[in-house]
């Protein structure tokens, strides 16, 4: 009965909470890195058929949108191969990693029923990908996502209200704001490869 009661030592106080931190730990690296990935991707990849079509006059300047497919499986076979070596799948590390998955399922499906030839859906995706965005700021408290993620919403409403050219160029005004100078300022934070999540 004494045993039971007894008070817990400094030593394992502080062993309880460093416990409790550990497993909510997300990895800087593997979050930076996928956001500088599909930020210059989407951001090339929008740019592009904007110009084509703006300026080029290709109707079907939606093919460069296949070059998404290969990015996935670059980003999949990257968060698999680093994912394997982290020596703790914290707390905050499976939230993260099941939200953006979420959002690649949510995608799919999106691109199944409303295809890309149908027209623009821009203003969808960054209705649907400021979510797993938001999310993330949240986990990683880290607000410059957050910031990015209000940043989607309202270009997506930017998107729809805009006309034609301004639409165009709200997918690349996005990548750049929500993914591009978060992903930059967070490699730039995550020198200790750890960042602690909520």
């Amino acid at each position: 009965m004494e045993n039971e009661e007894k008070m817990m030592t400094g030593e394992e106080s502080l062993s309880v909470i460093t416990e409790m931190i550990n497993k909510t730990r997300v990895s800087v690296t593997q979050s930076s890195f996928h956001l500088l990935f599909w930020g210059w991707l989407i951001f090339v990849c929008s740019l592009s058929e904007f110009i084509l079509w703006k300026f080029v006059g290709w109707t079907n300047s939606w093919y460069v949108w296949f070059f998404v497919i290969p990015g996935t499986v670059v980003s999949l076979i990257y968060g698999f191969t680093t994912g394997k070596k982290e020596k703790v799948f914290t707390y905050g590390t499976g939230i993260y990693v099941w939200t953006w998955i979420a959002f690649l399922f949510a995608s799919t499906v999106f691109f199944i029923v409303y295809p890309l030839a149908t027209g623009s859906v821009a203003k969808y995706m960054l209705l649907m990908a400021a979510i797993p965005l938001f999310i993330s700021g949240v986990i990683l408290k880290f607000r410059p996502l957050m910031w990015g993620a209000g940043a989607f919403w309202f270009l997506a409403l930017v998107a729809h209200f805009g006309g034609e050219t301004i639409s165009g160029l709200a997918m690349p005004v996005a990548m750049i704001v929500g993914y591009l100078i978060p992903g930059y300022l967070l490699r730039k934070r995550g020198s200790h490869d750890t960042f602690q999540g909520a």
